[in-house]
């Protein structure tokens, strides 16, 4: 029941020590800030990161050559090793069943692409027909590269909206033809990429057709997988795990490559790096909770010895009441009720001031690895069960002094 009496009592002794209780109010509040903000900080690297792995296609591996670090078979040390489309064929035929989606890529650093009196330097890149899934990209005009296209050697190319803006500007660049670097490729499709416009600012071709077109041979810079889906992520770790040291032990093979030299071929495995990412975003997360809660403490502390300043200029009143019957527990309650008012309203308004710093500035602080900082409903009911807590765990020691008073020694007390 709502005692008007017992506020009256908790708003009188508070302001007896204003400034001391304004000191620990902001304490106690600069406590629950850092951490709703660090909380924040932590969720939105969060989904900085779940967002850059949702750009790509679930359990992507990709795969390159570098140069040799060991001695084998009497070949020296930094040979570079060159991929070929032979050591693309091998692991799509010895692990055909595993694999859901396969491309292999070539990839320049630019060239000049020419339109009409527009032209620039871009980038292209010689893949199959699954390329554009595996890179989750969308083609919203026009059509991507099927396998007539790779078989029969077209000069046909896909465009990354950039690109398209850049050469075509607002015309229809569907069926025109550019020049790449002095050879005319037909235009069939343009393309979007969630990743954003550095990918949209690419041209992708028939491997086949690059191979020729530009006299590399049957040479690949790498090759891209991704694996068939699993019902849980440990299955499909353990999965690409072994996918990815067969691959390796297959090329290491075919390419006369130390079966210890672990540089010689790249491998980069997008299921085991998201759980690197996640526990270090975990362990980001225990860090900020251990930060805010030491400095929620160091509010806490000072929250106590106000009540304990209270408790001794309170004395002789403890001991009055208790002369006239008062009960201990109500002595606890009285002093508790004013731990908890305390260092809930001043939690509250640290609380409320960093979910509204969240709200207006969050938008403002976006990129590539942070994204929409913000706290969980279920972080915020926590913060407040935890005010509650902190207020009770404040109060105890002075209640509990003050419940062990005894009546006569409070009365003479000056």
């Amino acid at each position: 029941m709502f005692n008007i009496e017992r506020w009256q009592e908790i708003f009188e002794a508070i302001s007896k020590n204003r400034l001391r209780t304004f000191l620990t109010g902001i304490s106690v509040a600069s406590g629950i800030f850092i951490l709703v903000i660090l909380l924040g900080a932590g969720k939105g690297l969060q989904n900085g990161i779940q967002k850059q792995f949702e750009n790509d296609a679930v359990g992507i591996i990709e795969i390159w050559s570098n140069t040799t670090t060991k001695e084998y078979k009497g070949l020296n040390p930094g040979r570079q090793i060159q991929l070929r489309n032979s050591d693309y064929d091998l692991p799509v035929m010895k692990f055909d069943d595993q694999i859901d989606k396969k491309s292999a890529t070539n990839i320049t650093r630019g060239v000049i692409v020419t339109y009409g009196k527009e032209s620039g330097n871009y980038q292209y890149r010689g893949v199959n027909p699954d390329y554009l899934d595996i890179e989750n990209g969308t083609i919203i005009q026009g059509r991507f590269l099927n396998d007539n296209d790779l078989k029969n050697n077209e000069k046909v190319t896909a465009i990354g909206l950039k690109l398209k803006q850049d050469i075509f500007k607002e015309e229809d660049a569907i069926g025109k033809e550019i020049s790449v670097n002095g050879i005319n490729f037909k235009v069939i499709g343009v393309f979007t990429d969630p990743s954003g416009e550095r990918e949209e600012t690419r041209l992708y071709m028939p491997m086949t057709t690059i191979q020729r077109a530009f006299g590399g041979g049957d040479k690949i810079t790498g090759m891209m997988f991704v694996l068939n889906k699993k019902a849980d992520y440990d299955e499909a770790l353990a999965q690409s795990k072994q996918f990815t040291n067969d691959v390796r032990e297959l090329l290491k093979s075919k390419n006369i490559i130390a079966p210890d030299d672990e540089s010689a071929i790249g491998i980069y495995n997008s299921v085991q790096e998201a759980k690197q990412y996640y526990d270090l975003n975990l362990y980001i997360k225990l860090f900020f909770w251990w930060v805010g809660i030491c400095t929620i403490i160091a509010g806490v502390v000072g929250v106590s010895n106000i009540m304990l300043i209270i408790v001794k200029e309170r004395t002789k009143e403890i001991g009055i009441r208790k002369a006239l019957g008062a009960s201990p527990f109500s002595i606890i309650s009285m002093i508790l009720h004013e731990s908890i008012f305390i260092t809930t309203i001043a939690g509250f308004v640290g609380l409320l001031a960093s979910l509204l710093l969240l709200e207006f500035v969050g938008p403002m602080v976006q990129s590539e690895y942070f994204r929409n900082p913000e706290v969980d409903f279920s972080v915020a009911l926590t913060t407040l069960v935890l005010l509650v807590f902190a207020g009770a765990l404040a109060g105890f020691f002075p209640a509990y002094r003050a419940a062990k008073i005894r009546p006569i020694v409070a009365l003479r007390d000056e």
